[in-house]
């Protein structure tokens, strides 16, 4: 058979990819231009991180024209990390465009959008190098440029790191190296993340071809590189991976529907019993699916979940 059709592994509803390696991807993504949105008074441009890898961002700007700016009066810096079940999305695709658009409208901080290479072409630990390699980025600019917004207006003692889904799971591993890096930012928001593991988390009850389906899913992302009980996916789990948390404070949301949920839930107690020295808190969606907020943007409890977040930012 030819090793161009031929299958070699089946992600629906995200991707196929075949023996040769290559990937047809079933859902795709389009591209929104870097501009100047009269609506919301953001403006955002593009930057290269990496060039040697490819790493991008786009880069978020809200209205500032009435806030008076000074040295000691600058904006708090949210690094975002897009989901996608780490194969799919970009931070330039309408979808996440829009969103962190409506995040920083509202909770007025300046923002990086980083655009992280995607698996199977570049299975993780890469995407995790990509965010980890944008945080320290952040900080450098922050502290003394080159980048004009960042060294102008981004407050290194007020640097977040968000994601969703796979994101929240890439976020977290990006804080987690900087704890261990001697790095430590003001906080992480993980909105419904990507964490598992062999087992059930306590009480939780899931068909056992879910949690097959997760493992083989999991072992595809990241080439056979990681357990499905390594802490980067479950810093819950016996090997630990919380500890080391390079952050003050940690925002973890969850849907009442999502099979992350528990996860999720685990995360912020294992965070609590932990020898981290932080503060955790957890917000719950109740009768709602995984990241529903993105595609429900308007409805209430999409609402109420933003503000938890701005709040968390503006603190």
């Amino acid at each position: 058979m030819d090793p161009d059709t031929e299958l070699f592994y089946d992600f629906s509803p995200f991707l196929l990819q075949y023996k040769s390696g290559r990937v047809k991807r079933l859902i795709p993504t389009d591209f929104v231009p870097a501009s100047h949105e009269p609506s919301t008074g953001i403006t955002t441009r593009d930057v290269v991180i990496d060039p040697n890898v490819g790493l991008t961002a786009r880069l978020y700007m809200p209205d500032i024209s009435n806030h008076q700016q000074t040295n000691t009066e600058k904006l708090p810096v949210l690094i975002f990390i897009h989901g996608g079940g780490f194969v799919l999305q970009s931070t330039f695709s309408s979808f996440y465009h829009g969103f962190v658009s409506s995040l920083i409208s509202k909770a007025r901080v300046l923002a990086v959008s980083v655009d992280y290479c995607l698996a199977p072409e570049h299975p993780l630990p890469a995407a995790y190098d990509d965010s980890f390699t944008a945080l320290k980025w952040v900080l450098s600019n922050c502290q003394s440029g080159p980048d004009p917004w960042l060294s102008c207006h981004g407050d290194s003692d007020r640097v977040f790191m968000a994601g969703d889904s796979a994101g929240g799971n890439i976020a977290h591993n990006a804080v987690a190296r900087a704890g261990m890096e001697g790095i430590k930012i003001k906080g992480l928001v993980l909105m419904h993340p990507y964490f598992w593991g062999k087992d059930p988390v306590e009480s939780e009850t899931i068909e056992p071809e879910i949690m097959t389906g997760a493992a083989k899913s999991w072992n595809f992302v990241c080439a056979g590189a990681f357990d499905i009980d390594h802490p980067c996916v479950n810093p819950m789990g016996p090997r630990g991976g919380l500890e080391t948390l390079g952050c003050k404070g940690v925002l973890v949301t969850v849907a009442e529907k999502d099979h992350f949920r528990e996860w999720g839930k685990a995360y912020v107690e294992g965070l609590k019993k932990s020898a981290w020295c932080g503060e955790a808190e957890l917000h719950v969606s109740e009768g709602e699916e995984h990241v529903f907020f993105l595609v429900k943007q308007h409805s209430e409890k999409a609402v109420k979940e933003m503000e938890m977040v701005v709040a968390f930012l503006n603190r």
